[in-house]
């Protein structure tokens, strides 16, 4: 996705220092699983645009 098309607020990462997968490989901060906090950034614009529609969907990521 070519930034013209990400929301001027979103960030390029919907992490926000609070990481914690306790009981799960889903990030409690982020929603993201481990696997897409650790491929992130060899992630494609639509793979991450996938992520971020997701997460939202979910809740995510949770800012306070």
């Amino acid at each position: 996705m070519a930034d013209r098309q990400r929301p001027a607020a979103q960030a390029d990462s919907p992490c926000v220092a609070v990481c914690s997968t306790l009981f799960d490989e889903i990030c409690r901060g982020c929603g993201r699983t481990a696997a897409e906090v650790a491929n992130w950034v060899s992630m494609s614009d639509e793979e991450k645009r996938v992520v971020w529609v997701r997460i939202r969907a979910q809740g995510y990521p949770r800012r306070r």
